[in-house]
């Protein structure tokens, strides 16, 4: 189901240019753009495969839900993506209401 939604997540992003530059970048600034470009759903990825994983992570995550929050996004999902029983990072995603 993982591998699924994460095929599902990367064909939509390689569908939409102005989704695909919205990956692995910081959080304030995504939000920002967001905003400038009205678009109504953003997913960001937070990256836990540096430093520690369980605070680092944890975060990396509150700081992308203040900057969406502030901005008036909503959580909509957070999905861990495991590689080999590894935790790489989130996918998070933010929609306004």
């Amino acid at each position: 189901m993982q591998r699924l939604l994460l095929a599902v997540l990367l064909a939509a992003a390689a569908a939409s240019p102005a989704h695909a530059g919205l990956f692995d970048k910081n959080p304030d600034k995504v939000a920002q753009e967001a905003v400038t470009q009205n678009l109504r759903a953003v997913t960001l990825w937070v990256d836990a495969s540096w430093g520690f994983r369980n605070q680092g992570a944890a975060n990396a995550l509150s700081r992308a839900h203040q900057a969406f929050t502030t901005r008036g996004y909503d959580v909509v999902s957070v999905e861990p993506y495991i590689e080999n029983g590894d935790l790489q990072g989130f996918f998070v995603t933010y929609q306004k209401p």
